[in-house]
C-alpha cells in the first residue's frame, strides 16, 4: 500500500513539472508570436504592394509591346537619316578637300570663289540704286567695300589653301608648328649654319659647362668632355632629338649587317626618308618618330611615307608598270618596304591605314649606344675615328669585315690605333 501512494507521489511531481514546462513553453511562445505579429502584419502589407507593382509593371509592358513596332520604325528612319546626313557630310568633306587641294594647283578656284561673292555684291548694289528711293552714294560706297573686302578674302582664302597644301604634302611640318620663335630660329640655325661656326658654338658650350679646369685636360680628355657634354647636355631641340634617334635607329641596323643611308642629315630636303636600308635584294624606307610621349601619330604620316616609299620605287625601278592600286604587292614583290619607327603609339586609324598601305610600324624606344664611329679610309688605310658633333659623322658607313666599329669612348678609338677626324675645308684638312 505504501508503495502505491510513494508513485502517486512521484506521478503527482511529474506532472506537475510537466504542466509547470508546457506553460512555460506557451508563454514563451505567445510572447514571440508577440514580437512576431507586427513583421507578419509588414510582410502582407508588402505583399499587396508588390502585387500593385507587378499589375503596373504588367500594365507598362502592354503599352511597351503597343510602342515596339514605333519604336522599331522610329530606330529605321534614325539609321536612314544618318546614313544620308553621313553621305552629305562626305560630300562635304570631300568637296572642301579638292577645294584645298586643287587651289595650290589652279588658282581660278580662288578667282571663282571671289566671283561669286563678286556676283552677290552687285546684287546688293543694283538694289540700292534701283530701290524706290535711291541710294547712290551708299551703292558707291557699298562697291568700294566689297571690293576690298573681296581683294582680302581671296588673299586669306588663297594663302590658307597653300598652307593646308603645303601641310598635306609634307606633314612634318607640324612637327614645327607652335614651336617657340626661339626654338625655330635654332633649328634652322642648326640646318643652315656652317659647321666651323657650329663646331665653336660647341666648343665654347663646353668650355662654360665644365670651367676653368677643362683647359688643363688632354686632347683625348678634351673629346671624350665634349661627347659626354653632347649626349648629356639639356634642352636639346625637337630637330637634335630627332637626329639622334635617327642614328641610333641606323645604328640597329648597321649592326644587324645593313647597309644604312642617312637621310635625315638633308633636313628638310630628305623627302620623308630618314634612313633607306639595304641588305641584299631587301630595302626599307624608314622614318623615325621621337616625339614627347603625350603625342600621337595619325595616319597622314603613314600617308606621307607611302608617298614617299612611291617615289623611291619609281626613281629606282623605272621600268616597272607601276599602278598605284597594285603598289604594295607590287613593292612586297621587289623586297621594298615602308617602315615607320617610332617611340611613341600610333592612332588606330593610322594602323589601319598603315595595314592596307604595306607600311610597317614597330615601336622602337631610345637607348643609349656606341657612337664613336672607327672608319678605315678606303684611299689612304688611315684609321680614323668620327664623334657626333663632327662634320662627316653622317656620311661615315661601318663595315666590320674592314675591321671597322663601334666603341663608346675616345680612349677605346685611341687605343685601337684610330685618331680623331680632322676638320675639312674645301682641299684642305685642319685638326681641330
Amino acid at each position: 500500500m505504501g508503495w502505491l501512494i510513494v508513485f502517486g507521489i512521484i506521478l503527482a511531481i511529474w506532472f506537475i513539472t510537466w504542466l509547470s514546462n508546457r506553460l512555460s513553453n506557451l508563454r514563451g511562445m505567445a510572447k514571440k508570436y508577440a514580437e512576431l505579429k507586427p513583421k507578419f502584419d509588414s510582410l502582407n502589407t508588402y505583399k499587396d504592394e508588390l502585387e500593385l507593382t507587378n499589375k503596373e509593371l504588367k500594365h507598362w509592358a502592354d503599352k511597351y509591346h503597343e510602342m515596339k513596332s514605333v519604336f522599331d520604325r522610329l530606330d529605321k528612319y534614325k539609321g536612314e537619316l544618318e546614313l544620308k546626313e553621313s553621305r552629305l557630310r562626305n560630300k562635304e568633306e570631300t568637296f572642301e578637300t579638292l577645294v584645298k587641294e586643287k587651289t595650290a594647283g589652279f588658282p581660278w578656284l580662288t578667282w571663282a570663289y571671289d566671283n561669286y561673292y563678286e556676283l552677290e555684291d552687285l546684287k546688293m548694289e543694283a538694289y540700292l540704286e534701283s530701290k524706290p528711293h535711291p541710294a547712290i552714294k551708299a551703292a558707291e560706297h557699298h562697291k568700294q567695300i566689297s571690293k576690298e573686302r573681296r581683294e582680302a578674302e581671296k588673299a586669306a582664302r588663297l594663302a590658307n589653301y597653300l598652307l593646308d597644301y603645303c601641310r598635306y604634302l609634307a606633314p612634318w611640318l607640324d612637327e614645327y608648328i607652335g614651336l617657340e620663335a626661339d626654338e625655330l630660329d635654332e633649328i634652322i640655325k642648326e640646318i643652315h649654319s656652317a659647321w666651323e661656326k657650329k663646331e665653336k658654338e660647341f666648343d665654347e658650350e663646353v668650355k662654360r659647362h665644365f670651367g676653368p679646369k677643362y683647359e688643363g685636360l688632354t686632347p683625348t680628355e678634351k673629346l671624350q668632355k665634349k661627347l659626354d657634354w653632347y649626349w648629356g647636355k639639356p634642352n636639346k631641340s625637337n630637330w637634335q632629338i630627332g637626329r639622334d634617334y635617327e642614328r641610333y635607329s641606323g645604328y640597329l641596323y648597321e649592326i644587324k649587317g645593313w647597309n644604312v643611308n642617312y637621310h635625315g642629315k638633308k633636313g628638310f630636303e630628305d623627302l620623308g626618308r630618314d634612313l633607306v636600308c639595304k641588305k641584299a635584294n631587301a630595302v626599307e624606307i624608314i622614318q623615325c618618330k621621337r616625339w614627347a610621349q603625350e603625342k600621337i601619330i595619325h595616319e597622314k604620316h603613314i600617308y606621307y611615307l607611302f608617298g614617299t616609299t612611291v617615289e623611291y620605287f619609281i626613281e629606282n625601278f623605272r621600268g616597272e608598270d607601276l599602278q598605284l592600286a597594285l603598289f604594295p604587292s607590287l613593292a612586297r614583290k621587289r623586297n621594298v618596304i615602308p617602315k615607320l619607327v617610332t617611340t611613341i603609339d600610333v592612332s588606330p586609324k593610322a594602323e589601319q591605314v598603315a595595314k592596307v598601305l604595306g607600311v610597317v610600324i614597330e615601336k622602337v624606344p631610345s637607348e643609349p649606344y656606341p657612337s664613336v664611329k672607327c672608319n678605315v679610309a678606303r684611299r689612304t688605310g688611315e684609321k680614323i675615328f668620327h664623334l657626333p658633333f663632327d662634320q662627316q659623322y653622317d656620311t661615315i658607313l661601318i663595315e666590320e669585315e674592314r675591321l671597322e666599329c663601334y666603341v663608346e669612348t675616345v680612349a677605346e678609338a685611341e687605343a685601337l690605333g684610330f685618331r680623331h677626324a680632322y676638320r675639312w675645308k674645301g682641299e684642305v684638312a685642319q685638326i681641330p
